[in-house]
């Protein structure tokens, strides 16, 4: 089964096992999904269906990046900020730990991991620096191609 049918399917799995593929298996499906919205040279903003649907659940592009970085930098502590489809409409949201927003039946097309290792390096302990730096590298072809998956 994959990923995300066995994360969506959570409450099915036997509760001696469930919070083992709630950490690893969400662990796995955001660290898998993070890798792949991101690129060298990435940044600028999305086009076609994306951009639109931007626009209609946030008013406008910058809109949609305020929101989504104070998803990011109100978390406490690790976890994540996501932008998802959510019933048909765009939305931003964060997630402590391991945990997606599939858990909750939307559909993930982008995320931003806010664990300190994923910034400490390079940032140390400037999250909103990272935060910033991060629009540079997000790959919106790969992101819209989320959309459209997700969309179906």
């Amino acid at each position: 089964m994959p990923i995300e049918q066995l994360l969506a399917r959570l409450l099915e799995v036997p509760e001696p096992l469930r919070k083992k593929v709630r950490n690893h298996g969400g662990g796995h499906f955001n660290h898998s999904l993070f890798w792949t919205v991101m690129k060298k040279g990435g940044g600028g903003k999305p086009q076609g269906d994306l951009a639109k649907a931007i626009g209609e659940a946030f008013g406008s592009f910058d809109a949609f990046r305020t929101e989504f970085r104070q998803a990011a930098l109100d978390g406490f502590g690790l976890g994540w900020a996501w932008l998802s489809l959510d019933r048909g409409s765009l939305a931003v949201s964060s997630t402590p730990d391991q945990d997606c927003p599939i858990l909750g039946g939307m559909r993930p097309i982008l995320l931003l991991d806010v664990w300190e290792h994923a910034y400490y390096l390079e940032h140390e302990n400037r999250r909103k620096a990272y935060v910033e730096a991060w629009w540079n590298v997000v790959d919106w072809g790969q992101v819209s191609e989320n959309f459209h998956r997700a969309s179906l």
